[in-house]
């Protein structure tokens, strides 16, 4: 394989850029985004970056010194629009074909925004650092008043920033219980409410039937009539996987590239990495996108293997785990919270908002939950066994 082009310049691309260099690929390596921007991290976005404590350069993942050494040919500002398994060719935008041996999926999901609100100045939704540069103007800008739409990670870690800037913070949910798919019903409502213990308007069970203004926004309607004065609104109501340009390609599509345990997919040659990729989990017991930061690393290593080697290379048997900060308290999740998944805090206590709480199944550790005590956290996430292990 003498060329292998990786799409999207994201974390999950620079990690099985890196990847592929440590385990002695010299071949060309062609990284193509469709932002201007090398790789950043993106959890920052959200918290530090969000209230203008860091600036773009904060966010690099590389230097100069590691892309030389690396012998990376960059392509930023490219869109790729098709891909072209037989030609072994990527087109882009403009109409540029790269001919490539391999192809690394790597880009990503772009965030949802709520259907007719295009154009409306003061809606914001947070994925790129654009996104987070043109929110954070706005928050600075003496707008008092901010409604978030959506009470998950980025929404909740968003109304946290806006809260500790002093604004004035709704947050409006549809589920009656924040955050339940991810934590399960008890601990989804210990941690939605630490918006109500900072002073933050939670709204739950309500869903949003637009948006008011003309040119800019003034306010959301809810789906019971209320209307809620509003300078800026922020949409965070989820992701949607970047696969449109994999369209007619033979790679396989649904709800992203779906992938087998070492992240090839259903072409020989192409793998998928990161956000976007749908692979099974030994801790979920099926495919799922695991949209966090730990994942796309470890991923990477994986897919690189899976692509020099031409079969798939066993992914690690690692607990999926993510971390949120919010209100200064740093939240922490490892494994899988799945159905009869019950919760136990073995450590501190709810109300305090210090505790560590294990997840078992069938009295087996699947999951551990941990606010403000990452020691105790780290030393349990250790003993988590994967649901699939788990006796039905």
């Amino acid at each position: 394989m003498r060329s292998i082009t990786v799409v999207g310049a994201s974390l999950a691309g620079l990690s099985t850029v890196r990847a592929l260099r440590a385990e002695g690929y010299d071949g060309e390596i062609v990284v193509m985004g469709e932002e201007r921007h090398t790789p950043y991290d993106r959890p920052p976005l959200s918290k530090d970056f969000l209230k203008g404590d860091l600036d773009v350069d904060a966010l690099a993942l590389g230097d100069a010194d590691e892309y030389e050494a690396l012998d990376v040919q960059w392509l930023l500002g490219e869109c790729a629009v098709r891909l072209d398994p037989v030609a072994r060719t990527v087109t882009l935008a403009e109409g540029r074909h790269v001919r490539t041996g391999g192809v690394v999926v790597a880009t990503g999901a772009s965030a949802r925004m709520l259907p007719g609100t295009g154009g409306l100045a003061g809606v914001h939704t947070l994925r790129t650092v654009d996104d987070a540069q043109a929110l954070r103007g706005e928050l600075l800008d003496g707008r008092p008043r901010l409604v978030v739409i959506g009470a998950g990670f980025i929404g909740a870690e968003v109304a946290s920033t806006a809260r500790g800037l002093g604004l004035d913070v709704t947050v409006v949910e549809a589920l009656d219980v924040p955050l339940e798919r991810q934590l399960g019903r008890e601990m989804g409502l210990v941690c939605s409410s630490l918006h109500t213990d900072h002073g933050v308007r939670l709204l739950r069970g309500t869903g949003v039937a637009g948006l008011v203004g003309e040119n800019r926004v003034t306010g959301v309607r809810l789906a019971d009539g209320r209307l809620l004065p509003a300078d800026v609104v922020v949409v965070g109501v989820g992701v949607r996987p970047a696969t449109d340009w994999l369209a007619g390609s033979g790679v396989r599509v649904d709800d992203g590239v779906v992938c087998d345990a070492g992240c090839a997919t259903s072409i020989p040659g192409v793998v998928a990495v990161g956000d976007v990729a749908r692979c099974p989990s030994p801790f979920t017991g099926r495919h799922a996108r695991v949209e966090h930061w730990s994942n796309a690393t470890e991923q990477a290593r994986t897919a690189a293997r899976t692509l020099l080697r031409g079969e798939s290379a066993p992914a690690p048997l690692t607990a999926p785990y993510f971390w949120s900060d919010q209100y200064r308290v740093r939240i922490q999740l490892a494994g899988h919270v799945g159905p009869r998944a019950e919760p136990e805090v073995v450590e501190g206590d709810v109300d305090s908002r210090s505790f560590t709480a294990v997840y078992r199944r069938e009295g087996t550790p699947v999951a551990v939950l941990s606010l403000n005590q990452p020691k105790f956290f780290n030393r349990l996430r250790r003993t988590l066994v994967p649901a699939a292990a788990v006796a039905l």
